[in-house]
């Protein structure tokens, strides 16, 4: 049955006389004996908003939009309005109480769980989940940072503090100032680490938090705020540090983490993940730790042979990402970014900070006569 003979046949026989309204008793026969091309989980919201009203009737108006929103693909913000409204609440049991589940969907309820601070969103994810496409972004990112700091590894015979050798500034990914016009340095300097205890942190928070992340939202979202994180810290330390270079892919990290927990914290009273507030601790422990380091680095004496040490102004760049633009993707679950005020807000504040970096790169060096180390 298609959404115009749906809509007709609810019309017909559940409202002839065109009062507006549907009784919810008839509302929800209809749906039970009728083969609606509906997923358990829309099948259930539909019911929940027959039976929350309390006068037992359901407007009918709501309900086209309702119904045309489940139809399609994605859920339109008239579909989630309807939902939230009256805060209703789905007939059947949460996702926790689901039993009978095997390891991976397991693993999904798991991720609704720790990303979704809603029911209606958990169970709508958990319905909806499809293993394909699997979350590549954040996995080929991590291995090809793995991959890269092996290779510098071996060539360098240098594990540790990587950025001491003299070879390792020469490399065409790492960010320095005085090569500000090869513009893809702005981006591959995620691929270099200072050493390994760089690389294992920033690895470890991809995997933890960015692999849900990228299951729950999508590739191109969870992309977009990575990449982001990783422009804005470039550029920010061209700004704020303009004789340092930047290694290490901590400007998009830090996106990530600072998007979830502010998530998290807007949503505190929904978040069902145990430990929540421990967990958090740890996270701004171990984020303000790497943060000391990153600073330490920056302003200890070098080695005779090396230059100066990588800033850590990145880190802070990608945090501020994380709350302004992460938060606003990761607040609109299944919800078209683009029919956001706030998302057109956030993006225009990104888009003039892009226009100034750049303008800045091109004159404020030669204006204000900055002494850039000479490139290695």
């Amino acid at each position: 049955m298609d959404r115009s003979s749906l809509l007709q046949l609810i019309q017909e026989q559940l409202d002839p006389e065109n009062t507006g309204f549907i009784g919810a008793d008839t509302f929800t026969g209809l749906v039970h004996s009728h083969e609606l091309p509906l997923d358990p989980a829309k099948l259930d919201m539909l019911v929940a908003l027959a039976q929350s009203n309390e006068q037992g009737q359901v407007c009918y108006q709501e309900l086209v939009d309702l119904v045309s929103a489940t139809i399609s693909s994605k859920r339109s913000s008239s579909f989630k309005r309807a939902i939230a409204n009256g805060q209703r609440a789905l007939p059947r049991d949460g996702l926790l109480d689901e039993p009978g589940l095997g390891v991976y969907k397991r693993f999904v309820r798991y991720v609704a769980y720790e990303i979704l601070p809603r029911e209606v969103d958990r169970h709508w994810y958990f319905y909806r989940h499809r293993s394909c496409p699997p979350p590549v972004f954040m996995a080929s990112v991590t291995l090809a940072q793995i991959v890269v700091f092996l290779c510098y590894g071996a060539r360098l015979n240098k594990w540790v503090l990587q950025t001491y050798h003299p070879e390792y500034m020469r490399s065409p990914l790492v960010y320095h100032p005085s090569h500000r016009a090869r513009a893809w340095r702005f981006l591959t300097y995620m691929f270099m680490h200072v050493g390994l205890e760089q690389l294992g942190f920033n690895a470890l928070l991809q995997l933890m938090i960015g692999v849900p992340l990228e299951m729950v939202h999508g590739l191109l979202r969870i992309s977009l705020l990575y990449l982001a994180g990783v422009l804005a810290g470039s550029l920010t330390v061209s700004i704020t540090d303009m004789r340092a270079p930047v290694v290490g892919g901590s400007g998009g990290v830090y996106a990530l983490c600072s998007a979830h927990l502010a998530n998290v914290v807007m949503n505190w009273a929904g978040m069902r993940c145990p430990y929540k507030l421990l967990r958090m601790v740890l996270a701004l422990v171990c984020m303000s730790s790497e943060v000391g380091r990153a600073v330490w680095l920056r302003f200890s004496p070098p080695l005779p042979a090396s230059g100066p040490q990588p800033s850590f102004m990145a880190h802070l760049a990608g945090a501020v990402v994380g709350v302004s633009m992460g938060l606003t993707i990761l607040r609109s679950y299944e919800e078209r970014l683009r029919d956001q005020c706030g998302w057109w807000v956030v993006l225009l504040a990104y888009g003039t900070f892009l226009l100034f970096a750049i303008f800045w790169n091109i004159f404020a060096y030669d204006l204000l006569g900055a002494h850039i180390p000479p490139p290695p």
